[in-house]
């Protein structure tokens, strides 16, 4: 059973830190992208940072993108001997509060079908 939990969101105030973990299970993590993503209440779900899969063929290394709303603040990290992503989130906003989700997209083998895996989501709030 795929499991992608999130964790460590809260309250914070305007310039404080958090830093989220994602912790995935029943797929083979080190294959897929990851990505975190927001959602602000009455907006659409909105890009905050991903990073690819290690160990391609077609690729050396990993990318990682950041939304420009979050560069320079945010920073993405992953480690598959744990298969956990992390979002450290600094110098936080209040426009940064939003729901976290985690996602994870890929195959798990060659030309296999491409999964697309989502969190239930942690509670970012940032307010004084």
């Amino acid at each position: 059973q795929v499991q992608l939990v999130e964790s460590g969101g809260g309250l914070v105030q305007p310039g404080g830190s958090l830093r989220l973990s994602c912790a995935a299970s029943g797929f083979t993590f080190s294959r897929y992208d990851m990505s975190w993503y927001r959602q602000a209440p009455g907006k659409e779900r909105e890009f905050a940072a991903s990073i690819t899969s290690t160990g391609s063929m077609a690729s050396t290394g990993s990318t990682i993108k950041y939304a420009d709303t979050v560069k320079g603040r945010f920073t993405i990290s992953r480690d598959n001997a744990k298969n956990t992503v992390y979002l450290q989130m600094n110098s936080l906003k209040p426009e940064d509060t939003a729901v976290y989700y985690c996602n994870a997209i890929g195959r798990e083998y060659g030309f296999g079908p491409i999964y697309d895996h989502w969190g239930q989501g942690t509670q970012v709030t940032v307010s004084s």
